[in-house]
């Protein structure tokens, strides 16, 4: 089974603990979460914003 990392950060971001998505979704591990985490982190730091 799969889960994105938008459903990841998303239940993260609704107020989940990491503890408790862990326990929902059992097959995903604390190494995971932290990919989740540098996934975001990096694309964040790579968007570009155009200003007008």
């Amino acid at each position: 089974m799969r889960i994105t990392v938008y459903d990841v950060l998303s239940t993260l971001a609704a107020g989940m603990t990491v503890a408790e998505v862990l326990n929902d979704f059992p097959y995903l591990t604390p190494e995971d979460i932290q990919a989740c985490f540098a996934f975001a982190a990096e694309r964040e730091r790579s968007m570009l914003v155009a200003v007008a």
